[in-house]
């Protein structure tokens, strides 16, 4: 069973906010979690997972419409280019384009270093993220690590403190460690 059919449209929240463990940065596992405060106030939301396989393979796994059902949902379709779009959708019957799409647009990237995102905001988004929802966006950094291993980080940029943000950052605990649970057995598993 695909992640995105258990996560469902959580998927998109948990990329774009990069919803995490608010205020936890312990373990020793594959994944790492932390509320980052600026000087500003604002608050960045740092995801860290290391991944038992090569760079190539993680960065497939972000960047193709193969990768994107591996781990993510049933259906994607993903125009890989600065400008370009990742539509996903979680209900098996249902096509691309039909009600409960997910967008997510490429702001910009560097090959297998950077990816930046930001989520189309739908009707069914929280209001305090549909307020801020120009300035939510995703940062994903890959760094090749020792031995084939890879290290992906994902920072959550955007966010205030304000305690609707607090709330749904406890929310998505649990779907944002079946998310990347989901990426760690794709790209471990010969997936």
């Amino acid at each position: 069973m695909h992640a995105g059919i258990r996560v469902g449209a959580l998927l998109a929240f948990l990329l774009i906010a990069g919803m995490v463990h608010a205020g936890t940065d312990e373990g020793s596992g594959p994944i790492r979690s932390r509320v980052v405060e600026t000087e500003a106030g604002e608050l960045i939301l740092v995801q860290e997972v290391r991944l038992r396989a090569p760079l190539a393979k993680v960065w497939e796994a972000y960047t193709t419409s193969q990768g994107w059902q591996g781990w993510v949902a049933p259906k994607a379709r993903v125009d890989f280019r600065v400008g370009g779009t990742i539509h996903t959708q979680y209900d098996p019957e249902a096509e691309i384009g039909d009600a409960g799409t997910n967008t997510l647009h490429i702001v910009n990237y560097v090959p297998r270093k950077l990816l930046t995102l930001r989520a189309e905001l739908q009707d069914n988004w929280p209001e305090v993220m549909k307020r801020d929802g120009e300035h939510l966006t995703n940062v994903v950094t890959f760094e090749a690590a020792s031995a084939g291993e890879t290290l992906l980080v994902s920072y959550g940029i955007g966010y205030r403190k304000d305690p609707a943000y607090d709330r749904l950052m406890e929310f998505f605990i649990k779907g944002n460690e079946a998310l990347y649970g989901e990426l760690i057995r794709h790209v471990e598993g010969g997936n």
